[in-house]
C-alpha cells in the first residue's frame, strides 16, 4: 500500500500519521529509515521493499519578500522530520492532484530507493545506484511530482535505481519576466526562477543522494511534455552543467525560449489584468489572486491566456537550447528523444465524439493546432494526407497532421541538431495503442509515463493492466533503466537500438513487436519541412 495523502504533514498531524503507519501496512522502527541530509535528519517509510521519503524540503519558502527571487537553501533543522506525505505543489490555476495543497512554499522533492537501512550507515550502502530524476509535465503552468502516475516504487524496485520527483515554481511564480519593467535587482532573474528551482533540486541530489543509496555521478533526468521542455532548457543553462549525466525528453521539447521583449509584453499584460503597477503591490498580492493575471490575452499569440516560460535573459540563459544548434555544453550528455504516434489525441479529452467528422471540419480545426508553431494552408495539408493515405478518415488526417506539425516537428529538430553535432540522440516513437475504448485513442500524449514508471493501475491510468500492457511496460522500463545506468538503452528485450544519424534517422518504434526503423513517417516530415517551425510561446 502507498501513502496517498498529498498534504504536508506537520506537528501533531505528523505524529498521528506516523502512529498510523502500522494500520496502513507499514511497520515502525526497523522499517522506518532515517537519513541525515545536509539540511537535517528525515524519516521515511518502507513500501514493498522500497524506502520512501516524501516532502523533502530542498529550498526555503519562496513567498512574501522572496517572490520572483532565486531559491535559497532552507535553514537546517535539528529534530528528525517525518517525510511521509507529498509537499505542496506550486500555485496553479488547476486543482492539482486529489487532496494536494497548493502553495508558494513548494520546493519539495520525493525519493524512492531500494537501499536497505542499517543502524550504522542508514541507507548509504555504497551501492552507487543510478539516479532517475523525473521532472513533471503540465507545460510551465501546472502539475506536480505527486501524481500517482509518477509513484516511484515499481521503477526503483525493478531497476535497483533511486527515483526522485520534484516540485518547483510554475507559471507567473516561476517565469514572469519583470526585469525590464522594474529597475530592481531582486527581480533580475524572475523569468527563470522556476528553472533555478530545478537547479537547486539537482544540487540537493548531488549533495545528498549517496545517503539514499544513489550515485551522484550517475544522474539521469527524464520528463514528459513540459518536463521534457524543462530538461532541454536545463541543457543550455550554465548553472546546471555537471549536475546530470543523461537526459530523456518524452513528448516535450524546447528548441527556443522566450525573448526578453516578448516576455516583457506578456508581463505587462499580466500586470494590466491585475490592475497592479508597482513591484511592492505585486509582491503583497495574495498568491491565489495573482493567478488571475494568467487569464490576460496573450499579446503575442493574440488569444488564450498569457504564456509564461523560460526567457533568454542573459543571466541564467545566454542561448537557446536547440537554436542555432544543440547547446554545446551538453553534447557529452547521452540523450533520448521520444514522441508518441498520436500525440494530439491526448488533447481532446477521452471522448471520441470530439473527433472531427468531415473534411471541412478538419480544415477548420487544423489552424488552431498549428497556431504559433507553423503557418501553412490547411487545405494543402488535407490534400497531401488524403493523397498519401487514401484510407485515412477525417479524424485520422486531423490527428496525424496536428501531431506532425505541433509536437513531433520539435522532436525532429532536437534529433537532427544532436546528429549534426556528432552527439546523436536515441530517438523513439510509441505506436503501442492504449487499450482504452478498444484502442480508438491510439498512442496519445502521456501514454509513455505509465509504461516507464510501471504505474499501470494508478488512478486515471490509460495503459491498462493486461498482459500486453505489462509486457510493453517492462520493455520500456528496462530501456530507460539501462539508459540511466550506462547512457545506452540497449541490453533488454529490444532489437539493437542505434543512435539517430543523418540521413538514416534511426528510430525505435515501441509496439507489441518493437522495431528499429529508419525515418518513420519520413514523407510527413519532408512535407512539413516546407515551412519553418516556431516553438510555442517564443
Amino acid at each position: 500500500m502507498t501513502a496517498t495523502r498529498r498534504t504536508l504533514i506537520t506537528g501533531a498531524a505528523a505524529l498521528g500519521a506516523y502512529a498510523a503507519l502500522p494500520r496502513m501496512g507499514f511497520t515502525a522502527e526497523a522499517r522506518s529509515p532515517v537519513v541525515a541530509t545536509t539540511n537535517g535528519k528525515v524519516r521515511g517509510y518502507v513500501d514493498d521493499g522500497v524506502s520512501v521519503f516524501k516532502g523533502l524540503r530542498y529550498g526555503a519558502d519562496t513567498g512574501g519578500a522572496r517572490r520572483f527571487m532565486p531559491p535559497v537553501r532552507p535553514e537546517p533543522w535539528t529534530e528528525v522530520k517525518d517525510a511521509l506525505a507529498y509537499g505542496p505543489a506550486s500555485m496553479q490555476t488547476g486543482k492539482g492532484e486529489e487532496g494536494e495543497t497548493l502553495s508558494e512554499d513548494c520546493l519539495f522533492l520525493n525519493v524512492w530507493t531500494p537501499a536497505r537501512a542499517s543502524r550504522k550507515t542508514g541507507l548509504a550502502d555504497g551501492a552507487k545506484r543510478p539516479v532517475m530524476v523525473y521532472i513533471h509535465g503540465g507545460a510551465y503552468n501546472g502539475g506536480s511530482g505527486g501524481s500517482p502516475w509518477y509513484e516511484g516504487t515499481k521503477l526503483a524496485k525493478r531497476g535497483d535505481v533511486v527515483v526522485v520527483t520534484v516540485n518547483h515554481r510554475l507559471n507567473a511564480f516561476g517565469y514572469l519576466y519583470l526585469a525590464r519593467l522594474f529597475n530592481d535587482p531582486s527581480v533580475a532573474d524572475s523569468g527563470n526562477v522556476g528553472q533555478l528551482d530545478l537547479v537547486l533540486a539537482l544540487q540537493w541530489v548531488r549533495d545528498n543522494i549517496a545517503r539514499f543509496g544513489g550515485d551522484p555521478d550517475c544522474v539521469m533526468l527524464f520528463g514528459q511534455s513540459g518536463g521534457g521542455a524543462k530538461i532541454a532548457t536545463l541543457m543550455a543553462m550554465p548553472s546546471a552543467k555537471g549536475l546530470f549525466h543523461r537526459a530523456a525528453t518524452m513528448s516535450g521539447q524546447q528548441v527556443t525560449v522566450g525573448g526578453p521583449f516578448n516576455a516583457t509584453r506578456r508581463a505587462k499584460a499580466f500586470l494590466d489584468k491585475l490592475g497592479v503597477k508597482d513591484l511592492a503591490a505585486l509582491r503583497a498580492l495574495p498568491a491565489a489572486e495573482m493567478l488571475a493575471g494568467l487569464k490576460a490575452v496573450d499579446p503575442i499569440a493574440g488569444s488564450g491566456g498569457v504564456y509564461v516560460g523560460p526567457v533568454l535573459d542573459q543571466r541564467s540563459l545566454f542561448r537557446h537550447p536547440f537554436f542555432p544548434d544543440a547547446a554545446p555544453q551538453s553534447l557529452s550528455i547521452p540523450m533520448m528523444v521520444g514522441n508518441t504516434h498520436d500525440e494530439t489525441k491526448g488533447f481532446v479529452g477521452w471522448d471520441a465524439k470530439a473527433f472531427p467528422q468531415t473534411w471541412d471540419e478538419v480544415i477548420a480545426r487544423l489552424p488552431g493546432q498549428f497556431a504559433a508553431r507553423i503557418d501553412i494552408d490547411p487545405e494543402t495539408v488535407v490534400a497531401f494526407y488524403r493523397q498519401t493515405y487514401p484510407r485515412y478518415s477525417p479524424a485520422d488526417v486531423f490527428f496525424a497532421a496536428s501531431t506532425a506539425g505541433r509536437s513531433w516537428k520539435a522532436a525532429i529538430i532536437q534529433d537532427e541538431e544532436r546528429a549534426r553535432a556528432g552527439a546523436p540522440a536515441f530517438a523513439y516513437q510509441v505506436n503501442w495503442r492504449s487499450p482504452i475504448q478498444g484502442g480508438i485513442f491510439g498512442a496519445p500524449h502521456t501514454i509513455d509515463i505509465g509504461l516507464v514508471f510501471g504505474t499501470l493501475d494508478a488512478k486515471g491510468s490509460i495503459v491498462g493492466t493486461g498482459p500486453d500492457s505489462v509486457a510493453m511496460s517492462n520493455t520500456m522500463r528496462d530501456a530507460f533503466i539501462a539508459f540511466a545506468r550506462t547512457g545506452d538503452p540497449n541490453g533488454g528485450a529490444l532489437p539493437r537500438w542505434e543512435p539517430y544519424t543523418l540521413p538514416r534517422r534511426q528510430t525505435m518504434v515501441f509496439d507489441t513487436v518493437s522495431l528499429l526503423e529508419d525515418d518513420p513517417r519520413g514523407v510527413e516530415r519532408e512535407f512539413f519541412n516546407r515551412v519553418p517551425f516556431t516553438q510555442f510561446g517564443t
